[in-house]
């Protein structure tokens, strides 16, 4: 596995918390503790230009596949819609009101899911932008959401140490995944479906079967909290990246350390917490990003 850094994109003036691929291929956006949602190009490896102002920090990105939009998740609980299209905001989301972490969609139901730290999670309908339904998830914050179409399973990451599986058709609970000691970061389907990832504020990454919902492996992962997890889109890999200012790749059929990218290995990475990290739709690329207030682009070859 050759790992190669081919660009480092400044312009950032606070730490970025958020990041998401567009719709359109070599198009990413990256959010913070700043001023704006910035769109890069990663073919040229080019700023492109803010795409609008933000009133508050901005925690989570989203680009759901087949609608032209762009949501952001602010830290007062709003939801900011770009319409790419019309090249404008469209009215902003308004249901929340503590800070959003996560936003996934749905795309064979056209639903938007919104994670938010009230311990909700608020559904949408992403056809006429209105609200069809909230979550009682949890006492406190839902970090983070993963969607398997394939289990009819959504999995919602809280900070009370859980993963709590909720059915995708009628959002009913299913199981409460117990086993972090500390708040869960993040959370992955695998891309066939057979199991589950989770990453926590412990450091650990846990293992879960996706039909008996029992642990298959705990893996020590980091030194510190594991922040995202990302699934290779065409490989058996995937990778992690860490509060440690590191981010590794994994196997995703044997869970093997495979490559560990950081300074101490000899890469130019990120000098403080990565808080994200996305793969292109063709695998070539990962990109990271964190609080250093820097964009990585990392090109690979399997």
């Amino acid at each position: 596995m050759q790992v190669e850094k081919t660009a480092e994109l400044s312009g950032h003036a606070n730490p970025i918390f958020a990041l998401a691929f567009s719709q359109k291929p070599g198009i990413i956006f990256t959010a913070g503790n700043d001023k704006g949602v910035v769109e890069w190009n990663t073919k040229t490896n080019a700023f492109i230009k803010v795409m609008f102002p933000v009133v508050t920090s901005v925690y989570a990105l989203h680009c759901p596949a087949g609608f032209p939009l762009l949501f952001a998740g602010l830290r007062n609980g709003d939801v900011l819609v770009f319409d790419f299209l019309k090249q404008q905001l469209l009215p902003t989301l308004k249901h929340h009101l503590k800070p959003i972490f996560d936003i996934q969609s749905v795309s064979h139901k056209k639903e938007l899911l919104v994670a938010s730290e009230d311990g909700s999670v608020s559904i949408w309908n992403l056809e006429d932008l209105s609200l069809v339904h909230t979550i009682p998830v949890a006492a406190d914050t839902v970090r983070c959401i993963s969607v398997s179409a394939e289990n009819k399973q959504v999995a919602f990451g809280c900070r009370d140490n859980t993963v709590r599986i909720y059915d995708l058709e009628d959002y009913t609970p299913i199981r409460t995944l117990t086993g972090h000691t500390l708040p869960v970061f993040s959370v992955a389907y695998a891309p066939l479906g057979n199991y589950l990832v989770s990453g926590s504020r412990d450091a650990q990454l846990k293992i879960w079967d996706c039909k008996t919902f029992e642990l298959i492996q705990n893996v020590p992962a980091h030194l510190f909290a594991v922040n995202s997890i990302a699934f290779h889109p065409t490989e058996p890999y995937f990778a992690t990246a860490s509060m440690d200012k590191s981010i590794k790749i994994w196997g995703s059929d044997d869970f093997k350390l495979y490559k560990i990218i950081s300074r101490e290995k000899g890469f130019a990475t990120h000098r403080l917490s990565i808080n994200k990290i996305a793969w292109s739709a063709d695998g070539n690329k990962l990109v990271s990003v964190g609080d250093d207030k820097l964009v990585m682009v990392w090109e690979f070859g399997f």
